[in-house]
């Protein structure tokens, strides 16, 4: 499985509520950089699950109207939520990119690579690509890519 947590573009400050935030115009361009990079990278059976926040959507959008809404990735939700979420290790698809907030992804990076919760760092609009895969019999957990806009 791949495991793909992207987080969300920048986005304007304040709103009616944080669910409603919108991404600014340099937030819709951060996010069309990585849709483009994503694009040439993953399968076109990739799977998106957005946040129902407005900016992780419009941030999903990026890459087409193939994403599905799932509310346990909501801001302040926690790392083993969005592994559920995308049942990983197995996964609900080979390729699943998880469009979501922070510290929530950053916990989820740390989970992954540690084994434990820590408060690590995603940018805006930055991703870390993980892949699950056995070899010789034991499962491996395998830090693909990190990037953000700023470098595509």
């Amino acid at each position: 499985m791949n495991l793909i947590l992207w987080r969300h573009a920048e986005a304007e400050d304040q709103a009616a509520s944080d669910l409603v935030r919108q991404l600014t115009p340099r937030g819709r361009k951060q996010a069309q950089a990585v849709a483009k990079w994503l694009r040439n990278r993953i399968d076109g059976d990739a799977l998106f699950l957005a946040s129902p926040a407005t900016r992780t959507i419009q941030t999903a959008e990026a890459f087409g109207d193939r994403y599905r809404v799932v509310e346990e990735l909501a801001p302040g939700g926690s790392a083993q939520a969005v592994l559920d979420a995308v049942r990983w290790p197995e996964g609900v698809a080979e390729t699943v990119v998880v469009v979501g907030h922070q510290p929530t992804l950053g916990h989820v990076a740390s989970l992954l690579l540690t084994g434990d919760v820590a408060d690590w760092s995603v940018k805006k609009a930055g991703i870390w690509w993980f892949q699950q895969r056995a070899r010789g019999g034991d499962g491996q957990i395998v830090l693909r890519a990190v990037a953000n806009p700023d470098l595509l």
